[in-house]
């Protein structure tokens, strides 16, 4: 008996089955400015009305995230997460994400659940005003075990030179701004399985995986409208290392983000957490996001404003001179 691809673990018709489960639903992103179609070995796309652009990219993953999404057998949420993850970031410079590509691996394939993880990048590309003009699914037997995923992200945006945010105009007397997560977004999940064993276990009326798999809150909206009325100095995406590490990377030297924690709004399901792990609260705000999904900083003239337009959106801090870029007060 000769060997095959398919004998070495390897089926290119799930493959090909994936491709037709999808194709229809990511034409579906594509503007004018995308010229072509997928199958190229490379994937176009046109800039136009420019007068001194910049690309802004970001690459990302959704972690040990994707084991409750598995384990749970729900697949959809997890493609939005993947593309908020890149997307937000580069909101973070003012940019607007143009295009998206996705990387899916597996130890086998199976279509329905790539095409599903997809699907979910699909509809987060449409609400972001994104193409996802490619990716890749690659099954590798022997690297991962059957059922085993993992999947990545790249999203290129772009800018108006003139107009890129990058921390660099915040000054003494800037308020701090929180908009809300939507949850654990897609960090710290290494510790959240480690403490919550079951994640079939009832919280809150429902199983514990869905609170745990609310997708990452996608940002496009909230910060292009504030930016159309308002100026913004700085933007921080609270990702891995929470406040601590993500705001500092926006602060100049000699200025300090002064944050009152007591102003902020904790996820219960965060605050059970705590509880259960017995997790010391600099940990908490060193590892998760605590309900702060993205921190922006502008001046006191236009913070009420800013506050206005986004219903969620409240005030935690000021900035102030200081050696250290964070302090947060407990």
């Amino acid at each position: 008996m000769s060997n095959t691809y398919k004998s070495a673990g390897v089926d290119k018709e799930e493959g090909y089955k994936t491709v037709d489960k999808i194709k229809a639903a990511v034409a579906e992103t594509h503007n004018k400015n995308v010229l072509n179609n997928l199958g190229s070995f490379g994937a176009f796309y046109e800039i136009a009305g420019y007068k001194n652009p910049v690309l802004v990219s970001g690459t990302d993953g959704v972690g040990t995230k994707l084991k409750v999404a598995l384990d749970s057998k729900k697949y959809d949420s997890i493609g939005v997460d993947c593309f908020a993850m890149c997307a937000n970031d580069i909101l973070c410079h003012g940019a607007k994400p143009l295009f998206f590509l996705d990387y899916l691996a597996c130890g086998k394939l199976d279509s329905d659940i790539a095409a599903e993880i997809v699907l979910g990048m699909v509809n987060a590309c449409k609400d972001n005003n994104c193409a996802l003009i490619g990716g890749e699914t690659a099954e590798m037997p022997g690297m991962y075990q059957p059922g085993d995923y993992d999947v990545a992200g790249f999203c290129v945006g772009i800018v108006e030179k003139e107009q890129i945010i990058d921390g660099s105009k915040i000054s003494r007397g800037n308020r701090i701004i929180a908009i809300p997560s939507s949850g654990f977004h897609s960090n710290g999940f290494s510790l959240v399985r480690k403490i919550f064993s079951n994640f079939e276990e009832e919280f809150e009326g429902k199983p514990l995986y869905e609170t745990l798999l609310v997708p990452t809150r996608l940002y496009y909206k909230d910060i292009h409208k504030v930016l159309e009325e308002a100026p913004l100095y700085g933007i921080a995406h609270i990702t891995g290392g929470g406040l601590y590490e993500n705001v500092p990377r926006i602060i100049p030297n000699g200025l300090c983000a002064s944050i009152d924690v007591s102003k902020i709004k904790v996820p219960t399901v965060m605050q059970e957490l705590e509880k259960r792990g017995n997790i010391i609260r600099e940990e908490m705000f060193g590892t998760f996001n605590m309900g702060v999904g993205m921190v922006l900083v502008t001046d006191a003239e236009h913070s009420e404003k800013i506050l206005d337009l986004l219903e969620d959106a409240y005030e935690i801090g000021e900035i102030t001179e200081g050696s250290e870029k964070i302090d947060l007060k407990f």
